[in-house]
């Protein structure tokens, strides 16, 4: 599933590609890819005509500021990309006129968009697990997509701090693995960039996360964001079917310190790494320099 840094540079990369651009056509080639509203045909006739403003990122959210032919706010239009989901932009048609809506749009297309140019911004999703919404101006986001109500703080927010950690994780006995893939402590941690932070951080993923105190949660907020922010620097990870607007992947997993590297030498002390399931998923971890 794309995590923080993906997510990120696939709304970078929105956020420069459709600046401005006018929606000409919307066609919904699988409805259950629209959660919001209920009918498909309402979600097409909402976005078209619309000009698409300023990308915003909330968690593993996709947020987009819409602008009726007024230019008057005409609603958010959100999307959560879950495990597969991805945007692929395609250029006009040399000459101009009308985007290739003739053309074969692939087996894992459930959305496609077009600029009145002809340009088309494709929505694939292998897995058919990822929803797009449409919140009508005057309505409040939370109230159409809950999930967003459910979310804690950015990692990057001065709220995520060592002392709100420790608030937060008091007397509890779950795993700090298990902590940081919960998005209502920190959002946008999935189970990649826990691994890493945690071993940037050395401490030892099955550690109870109650019983962390005040300086090596400090250290792991700070892995967490070095980690993220080294991470969108390199376009998000090569792990998982993760594509930019380009259909490029990320270059941060030539990087990665222990995730997917288990019986690999630790790259720190040589020391092989260790992986097992914990809390349902795979985790990766080094026995010396984590404890």
């Amino acid at each position: 599933m794309p995590e923080l840094p993906e997510v990120e540079t696939v709304r970078l990369g929105l956020q420069r590609q459709t600046r401005d651009f006018l929606i000409g056509k919307v066609e919904v080639l699988r409805d259950r890819a629209i959660a919001e509203p209920p009918d498909p045909a309402l979600f097409r006739l909402a976005l078209e005509g619309c000009t698409i403003g300023q990308w915003s990122r909330r968690g593993k959210y996709l947020l987009a500021e819409l602008g009726d032919p007024d230019g008057q706010r005409a609603g958010i239009w959100g999307v959560h990309l879950r495990m597969t989901g991805q945007f692929l932009w395609i250029d006009a048609p040399e000459g101009g006129g009308s985007g290739p809506e003739d053309s074969d749009p692939g087996r894992h297309t459930r959305v496609r968009i077009w600029e009145r140019s002809g340009a088309e911004l494709r929505f694939i999703d292998t897995r058919s697990f990822a929803q797009m919404w449409f919140v009508p101006a005057g309505r409040a986001v939370e109230s159409v997509i809950s999930g967003l109500a459910k979310l804690g703080p950015e990692p990057f927010d001065p709220g995520f701090s060592a002392t709100y950690l420790q608030e937060r994780l008091r007397g509890s006995q779950r795993t700090i693995k298990s902590a940081l893939l919960d998005q209502s402590l920190v959002a946008g941690i999935g189970n990649i960039y826990a691994d890493e932070s945690l071993f940037a951080a050395g401490i030892l993923p099955q550690t109870a996360s109650g019983r962390l105190g005040g300086r090596r949660l400090e250290r792991l907020r700070g892995a967490v964001v070095e980690i993220l922010q080294t991470s969108i620097g390199a376009g998000g990870t090569t792990f998982s079917d993760f594509r930019d607007l380009t259909g490029t992947n990320g270059n941060y997993g030539g990087q990665a310190w222990v995730y997917r590297r288990g019986g690999m030498p630790c790259r720190r002390c040589g020391t092989t790494l260790m992986r097992e399931r914990l809390a349902g998923r795979s985790t990766h971890w080094c026995s010396s320099c984590q404890t």
